[in-house]
């Protein structure tokens, strides 16, 4: 238990200094009705539209209408997240003759997206760019979700996220949309990697971004909370909204 309660510990420390201050409002952009392609970001658990603000100017460089949704990852379960916050923002262009929409999303936002084209209908859905997604949930959710710290750190959103086969992710099952997963190998928590097997990004595990009907993957060496702003990540992400695949590294 002592080494639960100091990794406990740590991962409070590490949400203190890594992640910015949230503003609990959703995106509700007025969005021209000639603009090119919408792309839609959604950041992950206990962060803000903050965090995705380097991906949005270089997709609005790229000529792309971009809406960064603020959402409020640690006060409501994912399905209140996608039905509510998320679907205020997508219903208004819901149209096939509208352009497409793109999404983009880091860690958790890629689980409240899965949920939300799962229950409805997009005619007009793009691609999809998921960076660090627990697709299969993570092993830090399995190990801590019961302790009182973990729930202060992370909400009750983020004990969803475990590995287990009852646990949200798992019970999505594949998705059947043009999606690219980036994943992170290098972590900055050696605490936390100790408790998950494999490659890993300090949160996730490589293996566990993955997700059945995937259509193409990359392993880059970045960790869980700075991959998002990564100059190579941003490009390998406008890539793929403009081509369906990564631009392969040799």
């Amino acid at each position: 238990m002592k080494i639960k309660g100091i990794i406990a510990v740590c991962l409070m420390l590490i949400l203190y200094f890594l992640v910015s201050p949230q503003r609990y409002e959703t995106s509700r952009l007025a969005i021209p009705r000639d603009a090119r392609d919408y792309v839609i970001l959604l950041h992950g658990l206990s962060r803000s539209s903050r965090s995705m603000l380097r991906i949005e100017k270089r997709l609005t460089l790229a000529g792309y209408k971009v809406i960064n949704v603020d959402y409020p990852s640690m006060k409501q379960d994912i399905r209140f997240l996608a039905e509510k916050n998320l679907d205020s923002v997508v219903k208004p262009f819901i149209q096939e003759s509208h352009p497409k929409i793109h999404f983009v999303t880091h860690s958790m936002g890629g689980i409240v997206l899965r949920y939300y084209l799962k229950h409805h209908d997009l005619p007009n859905l793009g691609r999809v760019v998921m960076i660090s997604p627990p697709n299969q949930g993570s092993e830090i959710v399995d190990h801590f979700k019961k302790m009182f710290l973990f729930g202060k750190a992370a909400g009750d959103t983020g004990k969803q996220l475990g590995t287990d086969d009852d646990s949200l992710p798992q019970r999505l099952g594949p998705v059947d949309f043009e999606l690219g997963v980036i994943a992170g190998n290098k972590s900055i928590n050696p605490l936390y990697s100790l408790l998950i097997p494999g490659p890993d990004d300090g949160v996730v595990s490589v293996d566990r971004t993955k997700v059945e009907g995937m259509k193409d993957f990359i392993v880059v060496p970045h960790s869980h909370a700075f991959i998002i702003q990564s100059e190579a990540v941003i490009e390998q992400v406008l890539h793929f909204v403009e081509h369906g695949l990564f631009k392969k590294r040799e």
